[in-house]
C-alpha cells in the first residue's frame, strides 16, 4: 500500500492519465471523482490542494480513474448528476441528464407561470429528469413517468422517491407509441426521446457508445422515428390550450417542424434554439377547437 499522498500530486497524474485516454474533460473528471471519495463538494478540491489522502483512499479514487481512463462516465462512478439544480441517480442502463435538456422545463415553467395543479406526462423519462424537475417546480402538479425500459424505469423511482415525489408522478412502464393515458386529461406533454440518427451515433465518443443505452439515443435511420411513433399519443393526451415540447437534434429544426405541423391538432408549432442558438425544441400548443 503507498503511502499518504497529497491531493495536489494525485489530481495531476490522474488528470494525465485521462487526457492520454483521450476522455472529455479529464482535469473536472478527476475533480468530480476525487470529490465523490473524499465526499467534499467540488469546489473544496480546488481550494485544499495540500490535503493528504489515506492510502485506502487513494487506492479508491486510482480505481475510478482506471475505469473513466476505460471511457465509464463520471455519473456512472459516482452514481449521480445535476439536472436543473437537482442531483438525480444514475447509472449503467440509463441515459445520463444532459444540460440541454432543462431547455424544456425552462419552456414548460415559462409556459405555465403562475399556474398550479397541472397534469402532466414526461415520455421516455430515463433517469425521471424531466418529471422531478417539473414536479419540483411545479406546485400541486401531478405527472406520469412513461418510460419502457426496465432498468431505467428503477432509477425514475428512486429518483422521484428522493425528491418526495413518488404521491405526486406516477413511473409507468410503457411504449410512448401506444395510449398512456385516457384522452384530453394533460395540460403538458413533454419528452426527450431518442433523436440521433443512424450517421450521428456511428460518430458518438467510445464512452457515449460503449456506456450509455443506444436505445435511449437512436431510433433509427434519420433520428425523427421516435418523434413520429410518439406524436399521436401526446396529440390525444393533451387537453385544449395544452402545451407539447419535444427535444431534438441541432440539424432537425425544418423535419422536426413539418412532424408537428402537420398534426391538424395542434397549432403554434416553433422551434426554440439552445444557448448555442441551436436548434432544441419544437413546442406546439393543442388547438381549442
Amino acid at each position: 500500500m503507498p503511502p499518504a499522498a497529497a491531493l495536489r500530486e494525485l489530481l495531476a497524474a490522474a488528470a494525465a492519465r485521462l487526457a492520454a485516454a483521450g476522455v472529455d474533460a479529464p482535469r473536472l473528471s478527476a475533480r468530480l471523482l476525487a470529490a465523490h471519495v473524499l465526499r467534499l463538494d467540488p469546489i473544496d478540491i480546488l481550494t485544499r490542494p495540500d490535503l493528504s489522502l489515506s492510502p485506502e483512499t487513494q487506492a479508491r479514487f486510482e480505481a475510478l480513474v482506471a475505469r473513466r481512463a476505460a471511457g465509464e462516465p463520471v455519473a456512472y462512478l459516482v452514481g449521480e448528476k445535476e439536472f436543473y439544480g437537482l442531483s438525480l441517480a444514475v447509472g449503467p442502463g440509463v441515459l445520463v441528464p444532459r444540460p440541454e435538456t432543462e431547455h424544456l422545463v425552462e419552456a414548460a415553467l415559462a409556459f405555465f407561470a403562475g399556474r398550479e395543479g397541472l397534469r402532466f406526462a414526461d415520455l421516455g423519462s430515463g433517469s425521471g429528469a424531466l418529471a422531478v424537475a417539473l414536479a419540483t417546480h411545479l406546485p400541486r402538479s401531478l405527472g406520469l413517468a412513461v418510460e419502457r425500459s426496465a432498468a431505467a424505469l428503477r432509477y425514475v423511482r428512486q429518483n422521484l422517491a428522493a425528491h418526495g415525489l413518488a404521491a405526486r408522478v406516477l413511473a409507468l412502464r410503457a411504449d410512448f407509441g401506444r395510449p398512456f393515458c385516457r384522452p384530453a386529461r394533460l395540460d403538458l406533454v413533454v419528452a426527450n426521446p431518442p433523436y440521433v440518427s443512424a450517421a450521428e451515433y456511428a460518430a458518438v465518443s467510445r464512452e457515449v457508445a460503449a456506456f450509455e443505452p443506444g436505445e435511449a439515443l437512436t431510433p433509427g435511420e434519420t433520428g425523427l422515428e421516435a418523434l413520429d411513433a410518439l406524436l399521436p399519443q401526446a396529440v390525444s393526451a393533451l387537453q385544449p390550450g395544452g402545451l407539447f415540447l419535444c427535444e431534438i437534434g441541432a440539424a432537425q429544426g425544418p423535419s422536426a417542424i413539418e412532424l408537428v405541423a402537420a398534426r391538424p391538432e395542434l397549432a403554434e408549432a416553433a422551434v426554440l434554439p439552445d444557448l448555442a442558438g441551436l436548434d432544441r425544441v419544437v413546442r406546439a400548443v393543442r388547438r381549442s377547437c
